[in-house]
């Protein structure tokens, strides 16, 4: 899975450094010249890292923060550059959910490698996601009385004590049974449990 890298600064010598740099280190990367600008163009990526400056007119790194960690959670590792680094700042922007703080001037090695440790991250976070849809388009597949099945088996309940709850024969459990393993595409009940813990 390829993942962006948003680049959010509003000095455009510094943006465009900074988006050449990440780009010959084979990633996919993209500037946008202010916090609003981002924010009103957002991309519709599942999963992506951004790289933003702190101090910017307008809808600055702090709004551009709130704004993702609210939006898009931990599928979006954000990186903080700026050149007015503070104590308080720097712990403000921990607890808001930025991942690491990076201050001006600063080794493009450092700023490469905490990129890549993000996009290992979130490659794993993409994923699990893409494994949530498939079991989701799986799940789509059962009928009314499949899933019934499922989630007794999920559950733990033998092949009697789901006939007894849904009031029908041990042999059309059977049958159901076999209908939600194919449908799920489980090689065995241990499987099947899994896939019911991914949707928790």
């Amino acid at each position: 899975m390829t993942v962006s890298v948003f680049v959010v600064e509003d000095d455009f010598a510094v943006r465009d450094s900074l988006v050449l740099l990440l780009r010959s280190e084979g990633m996919r990367a993209r500037g946008f010249a202010n916090g609003e600008e981002f924010l009103d163009n957002l991309p519709n990526d599942p999963v992506a890292c951004v790289v933003t400056d702190l101090r910017m007119p307008g809808a600055d790194g702090f709004e551009v923060v709130r704004k993702l960690v609210e939006l898009r959670g931990e599928a979006w590792p954000i990186v903080v550059i700026t050149g007015h680094a503070d104590v308080s700042s720097a712990v403000e922007l921990m607890k808001a959910g930025v991942t690491d703080f990076i201050e001006k001037p600063f080794e493009p090695h450092r700023l490469v490698e905490t990129l890549k440790g993000c996009i290992r991250r979130v490659q794993e976070v993409g994923a699990s996601l893409e494994r949530r849809a498939d079991i989701d388009r799986r799940l789509n597949q059962l009928t009314t009385r499949e899933r019934q099945v499922f989630e007794a088996l999920a559950g733990g309940l033998s092949n009697k004590e789901i006939a007894a709850q849904l009031d029908i024969s041990p042999r059309t459990v059977e049958i159901f049974r076999a209908k939600v393993m194919s449908k799920m595409e489980a090689a065995n009940l241990s499987a099947l449990v899994r896939m019911s813990l991914g949707l928790t």
